[in-house]
């Protein structure tokens, strides 16, 4: 099985317990409240929302993907980590097994009062695929435009998850 890692590293105005409660804690409302072209919903099936949890994300009619589903591997709300795993959906392919992501948020030393969103995803390979660049490209413009929209939602809404 070959592994694939990428890194990004993102900064942001918004505090950090702020960029967490919304992307992460709060993302099952608010990602289809924000993208209701792209989401239609998002279900837990197993567990609180917590480590173990599986979650489904359904995509709305027309979008090239119909659904994935993520199994909570990691919620620390104290250090701001979450790690989770696509375990199924259409991304997947017939070349990846799965896709585990940590997500680490913390304080901006640079933009004080901000943070830095530290993104890492492993893309596992079926046999010896290697996922490259150019084969994850939609799916990283994905995730920043998903981050980039509830970063202006929380500029715009300042007592929110305050």
């Amino acid at each position: 099985m070959g592994v694939t890692t990428f890194t990004e590293e993102i900064n942001s105005p918004i505090t950090p317990i702020r960029l967490f409660k919304a992307l992460i804690v709060d993302s099952k409302s608010l990602i289809p409240k924000l993208l209701p072209q792209f989401v239609e919903n998002v279900v837990l099936l197993q567990g609180d929302g917590g480590a173990g949890s599986i979650e489904q994300v359904n995509f709305t009619k027309g979008n090239p993907f119909e659904f994935v589903k993520h199994r909570i591997d990691e919620l620390d709300k104290e250090n701001m980590v979450c790690k989770y795993t696509m375990i199924e959906g259409d991304p997947l392919g017939q070349n990846l097994d799965f896709i585990s992501y940590e997500i680490k948020i913390e304080e901006s030393k640079i933009n004080i009062g901000g943070c830095i969103c530290k993104m890492t995803t492993n893309y596992h390979g079926i046999g010896d695929f290697f996922a490259k660049e150019e084969d994850i490209k939609d799916g990283k413009d994905s995730a920043k435009g998903i981050y980039k929209t509830v970063e202006t939602y929380l500029i715009q809404n300042p007592n929110l998850y305050a």
